[in-house]
């Protein structure tokens, strides 16, 4: 059986299913394609920062599009709570990343000189000094000297955020949940996109499928050089509000419970979690906020972040295959906001290339 479409878009996690609302928002019948429950899917992993200090040191278009993704978030959380019907916790706070010693807070400072002197400057982030987070927080422990604060940053739910997102598709986007096996361009345009019990024709694609993007780009002349990044999470039990801003490695959801993060390890595909990591970052975490060591942990798990050899995204257009478009990132919560919009219309004009040249994959063979 063969469905038409006027655009496919292979996976359907939180960059999907983002650039699928932008599409969908223009008119365009769309067709969203997910993988199987058991794929690896990095928006279930997610810590669910919306986050713009530190990001595009060396990348100035990489901060540029960071701030207008969050700069946007507001509009897009409140679009996808009253499309959606789901409150996706958005948060615009600010943010800090705690330094414990001066050692670390002089790093700090330093990156931010260093972004400040490029261009687009460094987004207003600042150091702050331990007097000022004393106002800010209660029971920092005694090796918090100051921390690097940018008031762009916040934090959303993760999983609200794809909930809100398929719930506002489903009036109007279709879902199909099938693998992709091949994918066929066709002449004089057009694609055949073939799953496991059903065939797309689609007038353009876009493969958004995260780690699965390293077998489908191929199909399409495209190249994704990404590989899979561990990180692990550990989450608490409900306390009383102790984090009224969002933290580099440690955030409060709006239920109560206190996600700690602070892991990246090159250890493939495999998504289990370790002890030996565990312990880690729970020790980092209490040295920043003693009262944590009496929170029970009541679950952890590891995810994979999809990561290219810079950690920057890559977007492209085919040139072979016109129509055929990859977009993979690492920062599915932060751009989400820009995938829904200014991305998205992008695609539609077919001037992604033109409009994202930093994130084209021929970075890689010209540092080669």
């Amino acid at each position: 059986m063969t469905k038409t479409c006027d655009i496919a878009v292979i996976g359907g996690g939180l960059v999907g299913s983002a650039l699928a609302l932008g599409f969908m928002r223009a008119g365009l019948q769309v067709v969203l394609c997910d993988g199987a429950q058991d794929d690896f899917h990095a928006s279930v992993a997610n810590f669910g920062l919306v986050w713009v200090q530190g990001k595009g040191l060396g990348a100035p278009d990489y901060a540029a599009l960071s701030r207008r993704s969050a700069d946007a978030w507001e509009d897009f959380a409140a679009e996808l709570s009253q499309s959606g019907g789901i409150d996706v916790q958005y948060r615009r706070s600010g943010g800090v990343k705690l330094a414990l010693g001066e050692a670390e807070l002089e790093t700090f400072a330093a990156g931010i000189a260093r972004m400040h002197n490029q261009p687009g400057g460094d987004n207003d982030t600042r150091i702050v000094d331990r007097k000022t987070l004393d106002t800010w927080f209660t029971g920092l422990g005694s090796e918090v000297v100051g921390a690097a604060y940018c008031p762009h940053d916040g934090h959303a739910d993760p999983l609200s955020t794809l909930r809100a997102l398929r719930a506002s598709l489903k009036p109007r986007v279709e879902t199909v949940a099938q693998e992709i096996r091949r994918i066929r361009p066709q002449k004089p345009n057009g694609f055949l996109v073939e799953g496991e019990t059903q065939t797309l024709a689609a007038g353009q694609v876009v493969l958004a499928a995260g780690l699965s993007n390293a077998q489908l780009a191929p199909m399409l002349d495209l190249e994704a050089p990404i590989r899979p990044q561990r990180g692990q999470i550990l989450v608490t039990q409900r306390l009383p509000q102790i984090l009224p801003m969002a933290c580099h490695t440690i955030r409060q959801t709006g239920d109560g419970t206190v996600m700690i993060g602070d892991s990246k390890e090159e250890v493939g595909f495999n998504r289990s979690t370790t002890q030996e990591v565990a312990t880690q970052i729970a020790r980092r975490a209490m040295r920043m906020f003693p009262a944590l060591a009496d929170a029970a942990l009541v679950r952890s798990w590891g995810g994979l972040r999809v990561m290219s050899p810079d950690g920057l995204p890559i977007y492209r257009e085919s040139a072979r295959y016109p129509g055929a478009f990859l977009v993979t990132c690492h920062s599915g919560v932060t751009l989400a906001s820009a995938h829904a919009g200014e991305v998205a219309q992008a695609i539609m004009a077919g001037r992604l290339n033109e409009t994202y040249p930093a994130f084209s994959p021929d970075r890689f063979r010209e540092a080669a």
